[in-house]
């Protein structure tokens, strides 16, 4: 089994020669963060850096979404594979385990249903008719889901609408927190909670808080959401397992290459709390887009494009 990268970086640092070879990588990433430009001489002992690492476990570890230290993993994973990142966003592979490799978070469904049943009437009425306030409902059954839920919430509502007084920041950060501590069984239902009208729709729109996880006053340019995406650890990491397992294919029965359309949900729900934050864009449709235009994108405007209609024209997510 694939070590995590954290414990790889423990062994190689302990072996002389693996050692040398990962200080000369953390300089090549360090040079690469900083956009100090390499020479050829210097881009080659990179690469040939990398090549050295052989089959050892640093070149093949992941990490895990839900693990302790995640950014200092994936900091070691971009350390080892800098070489992935040249050019246009060439982000094939994952650092992230297949989540088929995960351990699972189970939720007790039996004590659910049991609690559930114990609601009044009128509020299983009103479920009835909005599937989103459902999911809230069974959120609130949930300490840690209500907890978490409610820390993002006041987070992210301070102040939304004026970017003089959001914390976008510490909104994504609420947010990242929720999708990543709370089980999938809670947000899930709360995400993709399937709506008939316009008063579900609003609400499901509104669960990541827009005005400040999502909007700015006005619409930046995508690829500057790209270039501070590829600055951040865990927006590039997010971005590369997006790519991977929302691959859309038009072969495929359920449109993605990897024929896994939970493990692109997955991906989908690992994008909000990063630069790169995507939502519903109405209240009305399941539309989903990334706040950006790629207007007055020059000679870049294809490239701008394809950052787009990952997000607003992709059959698989």
């Amino acid at each position: 089994p694939r070590s995590d990268c954290i414990a790889a970086e423990q062994q190689c640092l302990s072996d002389s020669t693996c050692n040398t070879t990962y200080r000369i990588l953390e300089n090549c990433a360090l040079a690469k963060t900083r956009l100090l430009p390499l020479d050829h001489d210097s881009r080659v002992r990179c690469l040939n850096a990398e090549l050295d690492l052989g089959n050892s476990s640093l070149l093949h570890c992941r990490c895990h979404r839900r693990m302790k230290r995640q950014e200092h993993c994936l900091r070691i994973f971009w350390t080892v594979h800098s070489s992935m990142t040249d050019g246009y966003f060439n982000l094939e592979t994952s650092p992230y385990e297949n989540p088929a490799n995960e351990e699972h978070w189970k939720t007790d469904y039996n004590k659910l249903a049991a609690l559930l049943s114990g609601k009044d009437c009128s509020q299983l009425a009103g479920d009835a008719t909005n599937p989103c306030l459902k999911a809230t409902h069974v959120c609130n059954l949930s300490k840690k889901c209500v907890r978490l839920r409610t820390d993002y919430a006041s987070i992210c509502t301070r102040g939304a609408g004026s970017e003089d007084t959001c914390d976008r920041r510490k909104c994504h950060r609420g947010l990242r927190n929720f999708f990543e501590k709370v089980p999938e069984e809670f947000t899930k239902r709360i995400l993709f909670c399937p709506c008939q009208d316009e008063l579900c729709g609003e609400r499901r729109r509104k669960t990541i808080v827009p005005d400040c996880s999502f909007q700015y006053n006005t619409k930046p340019n995508c690829l500057w959401l790209l270039d501070s995406c590829l600055e951040d650890h865990i927006c590039k990491s997010r971005l590369a397992d997006f790519q991977q397992n929302c691959q859309p294919a038009d072969t495929s029965p359920d449109g993605c290459s990897q024929h896994n359309h939970a493990a692109c949900l997955q991906a989908y729900m690992g994008m909000i709390g990063t630069p790169m934050t995507p939502n519903y864009v109405s209240n009305s449709s399941v539309e989903i887009s990334l706040w950006c235009t790629c207007e007055s994108s020059g000679n870049q405007k294809e490239k701008c494009d394809q950052i787009l209609s990952m997000f607003e024209n992709n059959k698989c997510l």
